[in-house]
């Protein structure tokens, strides 16, 4: 079926477009919601007015996109979890939990069908990449830890974080600051593997 669209819908359009739809889809959903009409006549003559607004709509949400796909490029998300010898997770850190923790840690939030869907079992570092806008696309880096060493992990981080940001600081630079002025960057475990998820 032939709809116009009267709001953004993720994955199919923008306000104004014309798609085609399952016939179903269009009757139990985008129909019954508001967030299309069927494109008759009458709706198309109605189109003109949407369609002038829909480049604009279109090209702001790229850029809006593109800007969130600047801030959280190389984040980097923590989780601990039970793990075997081996370092095979007893379970997965799942796509939902990486969003959760990725709009805890920065203040966004990404639906999770952005986020590479491949769920990640195994201690280490993980490159995932997240679909978003139309730049190259952005990579957060998920560190996962055995769960009886997390604190000590983290504990050391924090150490080295320090370390690193009185080193950083003039010779005349009065000590003490912002704690949150540091930017901490990654000292992985070398008994870690390291895994790219796009390649799973």
């Amino acid at each position: 079926m032939k709809v116009i669209l009267t709001s953004d819908v993720y994955k199919h359009g923008v306000a104004g477009e014309i798609i085609s739809v399952a016939d179903g889809f269009a009757r139990n959903w985008l129909l019954p919601q508001g967030l299309a009409k069927k494109a008759n006549p009458g709706a198309l003559r109605e189109l003109e007015n949407l369609r002038s607004q829909a480049a604009a709509r279109k090209a702001a949400l790229e850029e809006r996109l593109n800007e969130l796909a600047r801030l959280i490029d190389g984040t980097e998300l923590f989780f601990a979890r039970r793990a075997s010898p081996t370092g095979k997770l007893f379970g997965s850190v799942t796509t939902g939990e990486i969003a959760a923790e990725l709009n805890r840690v920065t203040g966004i939030d990404i639906n999770r069908r952005r986020i590479s869907q491949t769920a990640l079992r195994e201690v280490g570092t993980h490159n995932v990449p997240i679909r978003l806008g139309s730049e190259a696309s952005p990579h957060i880096k998920v560190i996962i830890v055995r769960e009886e060493q997390f604190n000590d992990f983290m504990a050391a981080r924090t150490v080295s974080a320090q370390a690193s940001a009185a080193g950083d600081e003039p010779a005349d630079a009065p000590q003490g600051g912002d704690e949150g002025d540091s930017v901490v960057m990654m000292d992985t475990d070398p008994g870690a593997p390291q895994q790219d998820s796009a390649a799973q």
